[in-house]
């Protein structure tokens, strides 16, 4: 049922009147009388009988149309036990609302059947209802997509794999139907949307679907028209919470039925059918667009890699970066690392120099402390000179997104709330970064001083600086507002917040990387993961070094990721990053859990929780809106014990009704 009480989490029996036999089939949308109300479900499975002596009859079916396909519920509930939470909560995620326009102009065609729904493992498709007269009736097969598109498939050319040894292989694996794993690094300049094309359109060869996420719109566009150059027009679903309730249910069905061999998305897709699933990919999957923001909070990675090992499919964990937990992969031997030789690398990689070196701090003794030292403000000018574009990354976006006291140095809070004050342009009155107040008479409350000075520098103010020290060269700004896709070649500024960074035509001959602090000083795990993701994806737009292509990064050479920046070497990175944690007990080498609530309410879950054997309680530490939050740590072979006992505990909490509402997240992505 499509209710989110935790002690609630388990399937309920129900007879099915013989009105309703023939609608009433495993997947479809319903409604029972649960406690004196109308309440939504969903139907998992018919049975001939029941443990239960008295059972209530189905109200309804809302639908006809079976849009919970059986391994898209037992991979619900694998995720649900996964992350603690409860199977409605996930089915939330997985189905899109019913639209019943769509399902009218659509028919009623039957979805493809699956081949395990006849006999259903006990532990992961439990009884949803049961009848006495005879089942409806079963589904027909729709994998006619499949067929139509192996039948006039060309030879997968593995081209462009060839810079990777392993790559072809993989490929060619794919190609004879079986399920190899692989942790792809990208080489800089690599053509990432063509490679996962190839991967596609050698599962398709192979007679098998295919489902690949992506962080965002933008790398979805870029997906979409990759693969339809390789397959053709009309042979894959995109699937995105962005296109709206009607076209999203349409490209959902379209999937469930079997008509596109190939789904695409977002990480709303992570979750979509796919007719005999043979691939699960994921581009980017450090990117924090992949955690789901809803309960039970999965990432699209594990969610992926859940798919694979329940449904024997292949799977591909790509990117310019890698994190931790695809190194994890790769050291447990669930999957094989695909990279180039160093070789290739150092051909395709820029010129790439720190400007906090000792050559650089003998040269200009100010680099230390300057935004735009000496060797960052020449390379911009010689590429400008040399007619190629120039790409400045400014983590932070808007114009002074935070400015402090002229005169005393004291940061500029607001008078009504405490939040910080940002100055929106050059003439702009300060306004609170939190309540929006303005606070056109500001004093310091320290020195009684009026005047304020930058204290963070916005891509805005970046761009409004590089104008005034290079006129006439046109200067171009991507983030929140307005995010550019390309830019043509030529002399050019182009100013981006990291993920809106715009292809160059031809590439860039010069990528600037401002304000590293402002990544690598974080209170954050991932501070020095995430501050190489995004250097390797702005520096992968650069041409090579051999094509006179340069990056600089405003920051000290001796820094390990900095480090990891100038060999292009991610894997190197991750190892290092993965041994320091397991050394210290952080995720991924232990499983995680954080309790965030008010402090009586998580001191209350975690009293009812039989936590397994080992488990540390860390905390508690302070949290957003008065909360506080417990973390409990596990080994990972106690992970799903971790998990049973926090759900259970969320259970006795809402049998009783307790009035407090507890946060649970297992492997948050952020644990301060």
């Amino acid at each position: 049922m499509d209710v989110p009480l935790a002690h609630l989490d388990r399937p309920f029996d129900y007879l099915v009147p013989a009105e309703l036999d023939a609608e009433a089939v495993a997947g479809v949308r319903v409604k029972v009388r649960f406690a004196g109300q109308l309440v939504n479900g969903w139907l998992l499975e018919r049975v001939e009988q029941s443990d239960h002596p008295r059972l209530a009859y189905l109200e309804k079916v809302v639908s006809p149309v079976p849009v919970l396909a059986p391994e898209i519920a037992r991979l619900a509930r694998a995720v649900a036990d996964r992350y603690a939470g409860s199977l409605a909560d996930v089915l939330r995620l997985a189905v899109p609302p019913r639209h019943a326009r769509v399902e009218k102009d659509l028919g009623s065609a039957a979805p493809p059947a699956d081949p395990a729904a006849a006999s259903p493992a006990a532990d992961t498709a439990p009884a949803g209802a049961t009848t006495t007269t005879p089942a409806g009736p079963t589904t027909a097969s729709a994998g006619h997509s499949l067929d139509a598109a192996t039948a006039g498939a060309a030879p997968v050319d593995p081209r462009g794999w060839r810079d990777y040894p392993a790559g072809p292989g993989f490929l060619r694996a794919l190609t004879e139907g079986r399920a190899p794993r692989a942790v792809w690094s990208a080489l800089p300049g690599e053509d990432w949307a063509d490679r996962y094309a190839d991967v596609v359109a050698a599962t398709v060869a192979g007679g098998r679907g295919a489902l690949i996420v992506v962080a965002d719109a933008r790398d979805l566009d870029r997906l979409d028209a990759a693969l339809t150059g390789t397959l053709g027009p009309d042979r894959h679903v995109c699937l995105s919470a962005a296109l709206g309730p009607s076209r999203r249910y349409r490209a959902f069905l379209a999937a469930r039925r079997g008509e596109k061999p190939v789904v695409i998305g977002t990480r709303a897709a992570m979750f979509a059918p796919v007719d005999r699933l043979g691939l699960v990919a994921i581009w980017d999957d450090g990117d924090d667009l992949h955690a789901e923001q809803r309960a039970p909070y999965p990432h699209a990675r594990e969610v992926l890699l859940t798919r694979a090992q329940l449904g024997g499919a292949a799977a591909l964990v790509g990117g310019y970066a890698r994190t931790a937990e695809a190194q994890l992969l790769v050291e447990t031997g669930w999957a094989r690392e695909v990279v180039a030789d160093r070789a290739t690398v150092r051909a395709r990689t820029p010129s790439i120099a720190p400007s906090g070196d000792d050559p650089q701090l003998a040269r200009d003794p100010g680099a230390a402390t300057a935004r735009l030292p000496s060797l960052a403000w020449t390379t911009a000018r010689d590429t400008l000179r040399a007619d190629a574009p120039v790409l400045v990354q400014v983590p932070r976006r808007g114009y002074l997104p935070s400015v402090a006291c002229a005169d005393c140095r004291t940061p500029a809070r607001c008078p009504h709330c405490a939040g910080p004050l940002a100055l929106p342009s050059a003439a702009g009155m300060p306004a609170c970064r939190w309540c929006g107040r303005v606070a056109a008479a500001y004093a310091c409350p320290e020195c009684g001083g009026r005047r304020l000075r930058a204290s963070v520098t916005g891509a805005r103010r970046t761009a409004e600086e590089l104008g005034r020290a290079f006129p006439g060269v046109p200067v171009r700004t991507s983030g929140r507002e307005e995010v550019l896709t390309a830019v043509p070649a030529g002399a050019g500024l182009v100013i981006a917040t990291p993920g809106a960074e715009p292809v160059a035509e031809g590439g860039y001959g010069a990528v600037l990387l401002l304000d590293s602090w402002a990544l690598l000083t974080r209170a954050d795990l991932r501070a020095g993961e995430e501050a190489l993701r995004r250097w390797l994806a702005a520096a992968a737009l650069a041409r090579p070094g051999s094509a006179g292509g340069r990056v600089v990064v405003v920051a000290d050479g001796a820094l390990a990721p900095v480090q990891a920046l100038l060999r292009w070497d991610a894997a190197w990175f991750a190892a290092r990053e993965l041994a320091e944690r397991r050394e210290l007990g952080f995720p991924p080498a232990v499983k995680m859990a954080s309790v965030t609530g008010p402090a009586e309410a998580v001191a209350d879950l975690l009293a009812g929780a039989r936590l397994p054997d080992g488990a540390e309680v860390l905390g508690p530490v302070p949290a957003d809106e008065g909360r506080e939050r417990m973390l409990v740590r596990v080994p990972r072979a106690r992970a799903a014990a971790l998990a049973e006992a926090l759900h259970a505990a969320a259970g006795q909490r809402s049998a009783r009704k307790a009035a407090d509402p507890v946060r649970l997240q297992v492997d948050p992505l952020s644990l301060f």
